[in-house]
């Protein structure tokens, strides 16, 4: 393994060109079923919401949670080897949802791709953290956000195509993304270590755990992710529900990723000029909280695409934004290990979000009160911004000026 101070400026454009074309292929892959989850069960198959909140909450529980195991095992074998593994797994799980005609083998199949994304997701972390810089990190970050939101546009939009012909042919080919990654991955991306500190195996989880700040940053973040996981649940439902046709997903997404791609850098680069990390991060959440709460007054699809549109701005802050304070206030001695941990606020706040999406969806209509999901969601998010401002007020991180790592 290659120690990052090592890498020459070419190796490190080139690993994160790399991490640029899996991240593409990642999102494409997952956008392009799992949105579709939701619509191929609940309004093809007649399954009821709570049933697919519940498989969407364990898929993302289990992900997230085994993250830390992805994490520490990338700090000892490698990022490099734990991204190739993961890759071969999410891949399996997904093709293996093309025969999931129950809800048992629907829950296997998702936990198989989330154990696939927990052995990938805190490694690729970890990797663009060691290949970057605090100079051009949130830069790189940025770019990401483009590419993968690109990913979340052209991703439902096969889905959809391809959902007319059947859910299978949907499902093997959202597989096949996560085989192109492998191999760009396997052929181009250098072995470059992750861990400067490679004691015993638990020995950067520890460190992490201890890390009294960075835990409480993660533990507040569980607001960010339970409103992040909603533009794969309730959002395609309240679409699919207005426009009565199940192509208004790739309307959602197309909206959010369009966004994305005119605006992600240029709002950022806006941002570094004049606030911290951490004060663009309270911005994006709050945006994204009131284009949440707007849902509920949405009649028609035009309406819904503006709330999407303000959901998408407010992401377009936020999702760069957490991953650079993250990976700032993060130790260099352990970066797969402690972007493993932050997997845990994921795994709880997107589980959370997942369930509660789907639950709140469904009592809502069982309530002849349809607002009640997208209030629940505003008020949340209300929650985090308040507490992610006085935190970062406490550790003096709201001044013009980057934490520095520890």
């Amino acid at each position: 393994m290659i120690q990052p101070d090592l890498l020459s400026a070419p190796q490190r454009r080139n690993g994160m060109l790399v991490m640029i074309v899996n991240s593409l292929m990642m999102w494409g892959g997952f956008f392009m079923v799992v949105p579709l989850i939701s619509i191929h069960y609940v309004e093809q198959l007649g399954w009821t919401t709570a049933a697919i909140g519940i498989v969407l909450g364990v898929r993302q529980l289990f992900q997230q949670g085994f993250t830390v195991v992805g994490g520490m095992l990338a700090d000892r074998f490698g990022a490099r080897l734990l991204i190739l593994c993961g890759l071969v797994v999410r891949f399996l799980g997904f093709a293996a949802m093309a025969w999931a005609t129950t809800f048992p083998l629907l829950i296997l199949s998702a936990i198989l791709a989330a154990l696939g994304g927990a052995l990938f997701d805190s490694p690729s972390s970890a990797t663009i953290a060691a290949l970057t810089t605090q100079t051009d990190r949130a830069r790189y970050f940025s770019i990401l956000g483009i590419v993968r939101n690109l990913g979340m546009a052209i991703g439902p939009l096969i889905g959809t195509w391809l959902l007319d012909f059947d859910f299978a042919v949907v499902a093997v080919s959202a597989a096949s993304c996560y085989l192109v990654a492998w191999a760009v991955t396997y052929w181009l991306l250098p072995d470059v270590a992750v861990a400067t500190n490679q004691e015993h195996l638990t020995y950067g989880i520890g460190l992490a755990l201890r890390d009294r700040r960075f835990m409480i940053y993660n533990a507040l973040l569980l607001g960010y992710w339970f409103l992040w996981t909603q533009i794969t649940l309730a959002i395609p439902l309240k679409a699919t529900s207005i426009a009565h046709d199940h192509a208004a997903v790739s309307w959602v997404y197309l909206v959010n990723s369009i966004m994305s791609i005119a605006l992600q850098y240029p709002v950022m680069r806006w941002a570094e000029h004049r606030f911290t990390p951490g004060v663009t991060l309270i911005l994006g959440i709050a945006i994204m909280a009131f284009g949440l709460g707007m849902i509920a007054f949405a009649d028609n699809i035009i309406l819904l695409l503006v709330c999407v549109s303000l959901y998408s701005l407010g992401g377009l802050l936020s999702s760069p934004s957490q991953q650079t304070v993250a990976a700032n206030l993060a130790n260099n001695a352990a970066l797969g290990s402690y972007f493993g941990v932050a997997g845990l606020a994921i795994a709880v706040g997107g589980g959370m979000g997942s369930f509660s999406g789907g639950t709140l969806y469904g009592l809502g209509e069982q309530w002849n009160f349809p607002a009640t999901p997208w209030i629940v969601f505003a008020g949340m998010g209300t929650i985090t911004t308040l507490a992610l401002w006085w935190f970062f007020r406490g550790h003096g991180l709201l001044k013009k000026s980057d934490p520095t790592p520890q």
